[in-house]
């Protein structure tokens, strides 16, 4: 069968890849996916390893938002910021002294870029590039039925593309609120203010979750006043406990919050953002909005081939990430699972190998979630209040880090870890932390989480000492004794 139908003038029937014009082998079971991001290359790769041909269809750049728009230049980006906040101020200047660094944003925006390049290169082009089976389309996809796909080229014409199994795997973009008058300004997503040449004065963001409080913080070591608009608190999802530290440390940092203010109306003249809330007005250089990310499902004709959405517009899958067709599956932040790079390919590998005849699950029991702010948020399993929504009987208990010896040691004691425990059994079923190394230590306790620890069990581990992840430990001592009253090292 020719999975590959020219329509229109689109130039050669042959799919290619990046860089290389390629056909299409011939034989075996053949898989479409969509997107190009962690959970369409993760499954285009277990495809291939378990004999299927692979058809990639992306319409703009190979890798996805991670390595592009998301995981990579926000942290690059962090962790700069992070280096100026340290040689501006540090718990160590009475003995070494501060200074106030000279920030080049330009420079270090060119720095970051070419980092991305270098791991879209590495972990994604280049990869592509050495797998025969894969090739590449470039355009915009939509179904036609339950095994087509039409393809509009981004260099003109139209493909039809016939297969077997289908992965879509189109990720998300960022959600814009409706603010009157938002959208005849300038404002700037996640997206551009990655790449922005220059620090503003003064920045406005409105949001209260992830990608706003990791950008807020690392504008305001770079040099900006900034100002958060929190529709409710910040990180409203969370234990309260954790959103309450987080602005604890923002204010400390002379990062403005303001709780339960939402702006009404938003206008832009002479190089301002002019923001009304209900009872206040703002203004700014700059304004960021990152209030969530919305599924890319809209032009994808989904219901012509029996896919089924929530009312956000994701596709809604199960444990092996089949939809409501049993041909094709979807993967990744255009699903109703976690948005989460590392779910998204863990899904994708999944996906991939129930599609070509397999049956595995993906289990998010002990899922863990970082928050890159300093500190730190880290997160697994179910909060109190989640255990309690799932009918779970508990206990908990949390401990201040002037209770751990690391953070004794860095003179840095924000924040604290917190264990749930399942209470008729003692099993560890949650664990929430901030704390500078909050993201380092939360791994352990997704494993104590899977491997069904029971809180003693914890407590009588061997853990490092002088390391964050030794708060654990402590943590789950807790429950049966009074840490302060032991010594350094206690078993």
């Amino acid at each position: 069968m020719n999975q590959l139908d020219p329509i229109g003038k689109s130039g050669s029937s042959c799919a290619t890849q990046v860089g290389t014009a390629r056909a299409v082998p011939e034989s075996g079971l053949h898989v479409a996916v969509i997107g190009s991001g962690g959970a369409a290359m993760a499954a285009a790769l277990k495809a291939v390893e378990q004999g299927a041909r692979v058809t990639l269809v992306e319409r703009g750049t190979i890798g996805g938002t991670c390595v592009n728009t998301g995981c990579v230049p926000s942290k690059i980006m962090i962790r700069a910021a992070h280096t100026a906040h340290l040689r501006r101020q540090s718990p160590f200047d009475e003995g070494i002294s501060a200074n106030s660094p000279l920030i080049e944003r330009s420079k270090l925006v060119a720095q970051q870029q070419a980092r991305v390049d270098e791991l879209r290169l590495a972990k994604y082009e280049r990869i592509i590039e050495s797998h025969p089976a894969i090739a590449v389309l470039r355009g915009d996809a939509r179904f036609e039925d339950s095994q087509h796909l039409v393809v509009r080229m981004n260099d003109g014409g139209e493909r039809r593309v016939s297969f077997d199994r289908c992965l879509v795997a189109t990720g998300a973009r960022p959600g814009i609120p409706q603010i009157s008058g938002l959208q005849d300004t300038p404002y700037w997503r996640s997206t551009e203010a990655l790449v922005s040449a220059s620090i503003p004065a003064c920045l406005a963001v409105i949001g209260s979750s992830v990608v706003a409080l990791e950008l807020a913080q690392a504008f305001a070591r770079l040099g900006s006043r900034v100002t958060i608009l929190a529709r409710s608190t910040l990180l409203l999802r969370e234990d309260p406990a954790i959103g309450e530290a987080i602005t604890a440390a923002f204010r400390d940092e002379g990062i403005e919050v303001l709780e339960h203010t939402q702006a009404r109306r938003v206008a832009y003249a002479n190089g301002e953002f002019v923001l009304n809330t209900e009872d206040a007005e703002l203004r700014a250089d700059k304004l960021l909005v990152a209030t969530g990310r919305i599924p890319n499902t809209g032009d994808l004709a989904l219901e012509a081939a029996g896919v089924r959405v929530n009312t956000r517009g994701a596709i809604t899958v199960d444990k092996g990430m089949r939809t409501s067709n049993p041909t094709i599956y979807a993967a990744g932040d255009c699903t109703d699972q976690p948005q989460l790079v590392y779910v998204a390919a863990a899904a994708g590998t999944r996906a991939a190998i129930n599609m070509t005849g397999g049956d595995a699950t993906l289990e998010l029991t002990a899922m863990p979630a970082v928050v890159f702010t300093d500190p730190q948020v880290a997160t697994v399993g179910h909060s109190e209040a989640q255990a309690q929504r799932d009918g779970i009987a508990t206990d908990s208990r949390t401990l201040t880090l002037d209770n751990v010896p690391r953070a004794l040691a860095n003179f840095d004691t924000r924040g604290f870890i917190k264990l749930v425990i399942e209470q008729s059994s003692g099993r560890i079923i949650g664990v929430q932390a901030v704390a500078a190394e909050a993201g380092e230590l939360i791994q352990a306790a997704a494993l104590a989480i899977r491997h069904r620890m029971t809180v003693q069990e914890l407590a009588d581990q061997l853990f490092p000492y002088l390391t964050m992840v030794e708060g654990l430990k402590l943590a789950a001592q807790t429950f049966s004794k009074d840490v302060t009253r032991l010594s350094c090292c206690a078993g």
